[in-house]
């Protein structure tokens, strides 16, 4: 039981210590993510289109 509660103050401890984002960096860390999402999203579906005319195309 001793050790569960000092496990949860060292943890405080070192949340307090850590180096958090400010706002703006944290919004615009947000919006890449997004965007990078939406590339990567557009970019997967143009080749599982591609590849699946393909495979119509050689199989009839």
């Amino acid at each position: 039981m001793i050790s569960f509660i000092r496990f949860f103050k060292d943890s405080w401890q070192e949340l307090k210590q850590a180096n958090w984002l400010t706002r703006p960096q944290m919004i615009a860390s947000t919006w890449l993510v997004i965007l990078l999402v939406i590339v990567f999203s557009i970019y997967v579906g143009t080749i599982d289109f591609i590849i699946s005319f393909l495979f119509k195309r050689l199989i009839s």
